[in-house]
Formats: structure tokens, sequence, C-alpha cells
């Protein structure tokens, strides 16, 4: 792990309750906060499906896009982080950026995503946002896998995956029943991603 006592840089909510609010990120090894450009594509897409949504941020990091989706929205959000020290800052800009959209309820874990996902019977959620290190690929196929036995077949969530442009995403689908890339965007070294159930499939 790099210095990851010290703060480096800012990432910047985009737009709603908490719009142009900045987000202080620790330096710490594979934390890497979605960009800007990403984020306003991804949430053009997934505006319509956000308010009063169920939100889960896994391998959360920064919190960005769980942070973005309350101030656009959602009303339960769920922060899942296991690196004590990127923790301890999400805790930090999240108490920072109070007083929160009305009504929303915002919760943070300090878990192993995969434990807690290992833990749920059911996946109550409508929207989950997966975007571990790049150089944990494993790390994304087992957690959609873990998702894919606890979906609620008659209220499954729509998953964001973030992930290395590299990566063969088609390839892990293949191993799941019924999820299809919805929308797909390549910028630089990022493949953002839209995975929608379709139970027709």
């Amino acid at each position: 792990m790099k210095k990851s006592s010290l703060t480096q840089h800012r990432a910047r909510i985009i737009a709603g309750f908490w719009r142009s609010r900045q987000v202080e990120i620790v330096d710490a090894s594979g934390l890497r906060p979605s960009t800007d450009r990403v984020r306003e594509t991804v949430f053009n897409w997934l505006n319509p499906y956000l308010n009063q949504s169920k939100v889960i941020d896994l391998f959360a990091g920064t919190g960005i896009l769980g942070m973005e989706s309350c101030s656009r929205g959602a009303k339960e959000i769920l922060f899942i982080e296991k690196n004590p020290v990127v923790f301890r800052a999400l805790q930090n800009n999240l108490e920072k950026l109070k007083p929160n959209p009305p009504k929303s309820v915002i919760t943070a874990v300090a878990m192993d995503a995969l434990q807690w996902l290992k833990n749920e019977d059911l996946i109550d959620a409508d929207l989950i946002f997966i975007d571990p290190p790049f150089e944990q690929a494993n790390l994304l196929e087992e957690a959609l896998l873990l998702i894919n036995t606890k979906t609620k077949i008659d209220a499954p969530p729509i998953i964001y995956v973030e992930s290395s442009s590299k990566l063969d995403i088609d390839g892990i689908l293949q191993k799941l029943s019924c999820w299809k890339v919805e929308k797909q965007l390549l910028a630089g070294a990022v493949r953002a991603s839209i995975l929608m159930f379709r139970k027709d499939v």
C-alpha cells in the first residue's frame, strides 16, 4: 500500500443535492475513483432508475458512485469497504457532506464485499455498483456470481460494472444466467457496463 494516510486529490459530485461538492481521496493501493467523464455518461443512463431507489456500493472506495446516486435521489445507500484507511476517509467524507438529501438513509459498513454478499440470503437492491481494483479481476467475477445466485427474480437489480477495458466482460457473463450488457462505454483504460436481468433469455 502507498502513503494511505495522505490526502492526494479530490473528486466532484456532478449533480443533484450535493452538486459540485468535493470528496477527498486518500492515496491507497487499488483506489481509482470513477472519472467525471465516465460518471456523467453512466448517470445519464441511470437517472431514470435512481429516484427512491435502494443502492449498494460494493468495493466502495471513495464512495463517489454511491454519493452521486444519493445526491440524485436514491433513498437508501449502503457503502461496503474493507480497507480501514479508505473506510475512515469514506466516513469522513460522508460526515463533511452533511446535511444529507431529505429522507435519505446512508449506511457505511467496514467489511469485505464478497463476505457481505455471502452472508446475505437475498440481495435487496434496485442498483448495485461493482468497481473493484482492476488488478483483481477475480473479485468482479466472484461478486457477479454471488449476486446471480441471490437475486430476487421478481425484482432484479440493475448492476453497474466498472472494469479494465482489457477485461473480457462477455466471458464472465457467459457463466451467469439471464444477465446481459444493456449499455457500455469504453474510455481509455476503463470499461463501464450496465447489466440488466432478462427473464426471457
